[in-house]
């Protein structure tokens, strides 16, 4: 019997080591067929009970399907001339016989005479993403500049072809990206050149589990999976893991020193962090499940596949990285060996500094800091309008250049129409309604089926502006009760602002309750769960005053992401709560152990606030990739979360936490056993 637990500690690594194959084998089909299922359709996008949803699925139904809608745009400084005219026609009429498209495309001159556009549409590539954009390609080619005159492909299925093509590009220059700067961070955190790769290898195992995941519930619930969900899937699990593997390696690392075989230092540290590990993957999956209350769709699938990259990630972490470590001994550590025996080398720790600088004056800290937070958060007031259409792009591709030459030479009517839908039998009443609203140039019927008429809008205004907007608004006051619809791509725009305007309220208070639960069942408080709550929203509010001050006059946007609110608060809270996690509970142990409150969080902060500084620039390091990439709402997105975490990493838990914690001493802990009185220390494990 003397020799089973050290045949156990051979044994478990490797069966866990071969039990990750077998899993590997079977999602690796399922991985590899998550991009066939990735659709950035405006429907994936929209809210889900919108009248432009409404439309966008009707539209799919009418004869032909969905329309594809472009405009041609020719353009040249000082006047077109007859020959340029000509020449547009030629491309037209080349379009026209080569392509599918509803009707001869008529063209419109601008007042000025510099600018020739042509609407045409065509209902060949229906659905089909890539016919779509082969659609596009087709007329670009044949439209294109000539002798000086400048021609431009813009409407909205260039925008969309576009946005597919910088979407499509994200998965390559993400990934890679994102395993560079975490290997980079790991190689300086561990300093050895070896130990850096087990968690980025285990990370990338986890991220490739969670594609086949993800394709499992797209095609068991319909779960809708876009570009940006599954880029930020991937963020999530490279974030998060590498998190998780750096408080397990950090505890390994201690229990090494105090038991000789590795497979027991294992687990010795899985059990004094495992359930802060837990609790903190927990607390990030509820916080993200929470956006399947969402109305909009895109935050709606964005909450399962973020929570199934967190969720990969820590069974990879808790399973597969502490075998790896086991069969690898303690030689994974060299040059920086913990040896059996061994006391670590004494060090000057800046997180002692910060805690005795805290400890001091707790007070002056904590009212310091809250009023710095304060001011910070002030900067919302500065933050740009909605985000239009066409300044989502970091780069302008040809799409935006020909919308801004539309919107320049014909300032007084759009060349992005509004869609109506309504049903057949009374087509000829909403014809006649919308031709008497205010701001409407022009109204044509189109197709008919399903029990649905097609009507095409052309508002006095250009796309997206207060005038535009005034009208879309008109359109469906004045068929309200007609059973119709209003649509089209700036009417998507602001029932996409209005539906986050109401998923805020929804499902920001889903959110805290779902976190807070987790919070107090984890420390057996109330006060602390508060605490750390109160906290993570006062990051959320300081990182939006700090997007507020600098997303226009640095990054140069004339617009914020309408869902940049919503999705900014899941993460910080669900983040941001998992470093007061790491803490607390090592706060609680201490105080288990013995110590009192204020000398516990001290030695908390001693012991864990290095690690919570490495995980919190990895995971700030993580998000600040979206930063580098070519869409406007996931730079934003990055930047507000990359700057949260620092806040909450360097200011909120290392010193105003702390402080709390110090100030309100035992009253921490109330109304469990350990606010009433000092804790007896625990008896020493058997050996």
């Amino acid at each position: 019997m003397a020799g089973s637990p050290v045949r156990k500690g051979r044994a478990v690594p490797w069966v866990l080591l071969a039990l990750w194959i077998g899993v590997l084998a079977l999602a690796g089909p399922f991985a590899g067929k998550l991009g066939d299922v990735q659709h950035d359709r405006a429907v994936d996008y929209l809210p889900a009970s919108a009248d432009s949803t409404q439309v966008a699925r009707i539209q799919e139904e009418l004869p032909g399907g969905e329309t594809t809608e472009l405009v041609l745009v020719y353009h040249r400084d000082g006047g077109l001339t007859a020959a340029d005219r000509t020449e547009a026609a030629r491309q037209v009429t080349a379009v026209d016989a080569k392509l599918d498209l509803v009707a001869p495309p008529r063209g419109v001159p601008s007042k000025a005479g510099d600018t020739l556009m042509y609407p045409v549409a065509s209902t060949g590539p229906g659905i089909d993403e890539k016919a779509r954009d082969a659609f596009v390609g087709d007329v670009r080619d044949l439209a294109h500049d000539t002798g000086g005159l400048n021609v431009e492909v813009g409407g909205p299925g260039a925008l969309a072809t576009d946005a597919s093509e910088v979407y499509q590009s994200l998965d390559g220059p993400l990934l890679y990206t994102t395993v560079a700067v975490v290997a980079l961070l790991l190689v300086l955190i561990y300093r050895s050149p070896f130990l850096w790769l087990v968690p980025l290898a285990v990370a990338g195992v986890a991220d490739f589990l969670s594609m086949g995941v993800a394709y499992g519930l797209h095609q068991a619930f319909g779960t809708t999976i876009s570009g940006q969900s599954s880029g930020v899937m991937t963020i999530l699990v490279f974030g998060a893991g590498t998190d998780y593997a750096l408080l397990i390696v950090s505890r390994y690392r201690e229990e090494l020193r105090r038991v000789q075989r590795p497979y027991d230092a294992m687990r010795a540290a899985l059990r004094g962090c495992g359930p802060a590990v837990l609790a903190s993957s927990g607390t990030v999956a509820a916080g993200l499940l929470c956006l399947l209350a969402a109305d909009l769709n895109s935050s709606r699938g964005m909450g399962p596949l973020g929570a199934v990259g967190v969720l990969c990630a820590l069974v990879a972490m808790l399973t597969l990285l502490p075998a790896v470590l086991v069969l690898l001994g303690r030689r994974v550590f060299w040059p920086l060996v913990p040896a059996f025996g061994s006391e670590p080398k004494q060090r000057r720790s800046l997180f002692s500094a910060m805690g005795s600088s805290a400890g001091r004056r707790p007070l002056a800290v904590l009212g310091a800091g809250a009023v710095l937070l304060g001011a910070l958060a002030l900067g919302v007031l500065n933050l740009p309008g909605s985000l239009k259409q066409e300044d989502s792009f970091t780069d302008k591709p040809d799409s935006v250049t020909a919308m801004r030459t539309l919107a320049a030479a014909y300032p007084d009517r759009s060349a992005q129409p509004i869609t109506v839908i309504a049903p057949a039998g009374d087509a000829d009443r909403a014809v006649a309604a919308a031709r008497t609203t205010p701001g409407v140039a022009e109204v044509r019927a189109g197709r008919s089926g399903a029990g649905w008429t097609e009507i095409s809008v052309t508002a006095d205004a250009a796309p997206q502006t207060a005038a535009e907007t005034r009208t879309i608004e008109a359109l469906r006051d004045r068929l309200d009760g007609q059973g119709a619809y209003v649509g089209g791509p700036s009417a998507e725009q602001l029932d996409l602002k209005d539906t986050n305007a109401r998923d805020r309220l929804v499902v920001v208070p889903i959110v805290l309750a779902a976190v807070l639960l987790i919070l107090v069942a984890l420390l057996r408080s109330l006060v602390a769960p508060l605490l750390l709550l109160v906290a993570v929203v006062a990051v959320w509010g300081a990182s939006l005053g700090i997007a507020g001050l600098v997303l226009e006059p640095l990054f140069g946007f004339s617009g914020t992401d309408p869902g940049l609110g919503l999705l900014s608060f899941v993460f910080l809270v669900a983040l941001g709560v998992d470093y007061g996690i790491f803490l607390m509970h090592r706060m609680r142990e201490e105080v288990l152990g013995g110590q009192e409150t204020g000398a516990a969080a001290l030695t908390a902060l001693r012991t864990t606030g290095g690690v919570i500084a490495s995980a919190g620039l990895v995971l700030a390091a993580t998000f600040a990739v979206l930063i580098n990439m070519p869409l406007v709402q996931l730079v934003e997105l990055g930047f507000v979360i990359a700057v949260g975490v620092l806040l909450d990493t360097f200011l909120v838990r290392t010193y105003l936490v702390t402080s709390a914690s110090l100030a309100l001493g035992r009253k921490v802990w109330w109304p469990g056993p350990l606010a009433r009185k000092p804790a007896a220390p625990r008896p020493p494990a058997a050996s």
